[in-house]
């Protein structure tokens, strides 16, 4: 089975990406999908016991979350301590399911893929990239979102540049949907290949 790592930085597109892969029939798991959900249910407690006061209705309360961790680096660590391992479980039951049901292509969608070193688990790595006038106007279109916001999240992720280092393909969505598909066509052909070599 060949596991594709998906990522890319905020506004690039990733998440339409994945889903044109989704398309085309390959299983995808969205980390940040699995987050949410684990935010609605068996992360609960935990977090609101290191971070008290941001969850309401069993839930995480992302807002009150936010303000604690984002531009907070030991915050932040305190939390990926917290959800990193719920998350490592639900990818292990993903990709043995996978495996058991005998798909050769899977792809995870994880948006921080390099920085939490989930890149040593793929075969092979699709980088998503869009030019940076591109990447901005999508972000500050999104609600509640500030330039400030934006950049403190992009000094969370590492830089687009050095993504595209590390990718064996890159996908860049800032030439429209059309493309963009065409792009995901050839590199799951290219892959397909390798299977049948």
């Amino acid at each position: 089975m060949i596991i594709i790592g998906l990522t890319g930085s905020i506004g690039m597109g990733k998440t339409t990406t994945a889903k044109m892969f989704a398309d085309e029939g390959i299983p995808v798991q969205d980390a940040d999908k699995v987050v949410h959900d684990l935010y609605c249910g068996k992360a609960v407690a935990v977090i609101e016991a290191a971070f008290p006061n941001t969850t309401k209705d069993n839930k995480v309360d992302r807002v009150a979350l936010g303000k604690i961790v984002v531009g907070n680096s030991d915050a932040m660590k305190k939390l990926e301590t917290l959800i990193h391992p719920l998350v490592k479980k639900e990818r292990d039951v993903f990709l043995k399911t996978a495996q058991k049901n005998d798909i050769k292509i899977v792809l995870l969608d994880i948006p921080l893929l390099f920085e939490t070193g989930m890149d040593k688990l793929c075969d092979t790595i699709i980088v998503v990239t869009a030019t940076p006038e591109e990447q901005k106007n999508r972000v500050l279109a999104r609600d509640g979102m500030s330039e400030a916001k934006f950049k403190k999240i992009l000094a969370s992720q590492m830089p687009d540049v050095n993504k595209r280092e590390l990718a064996d393909y890159i996908i860049d969505t800032s030439k429209g949907i059309k493309e963009a598909k065409l792009q995901v066509l050839r590199i799951i052909e290219k892959i397909s290949q390798t299977l049948n070599q």
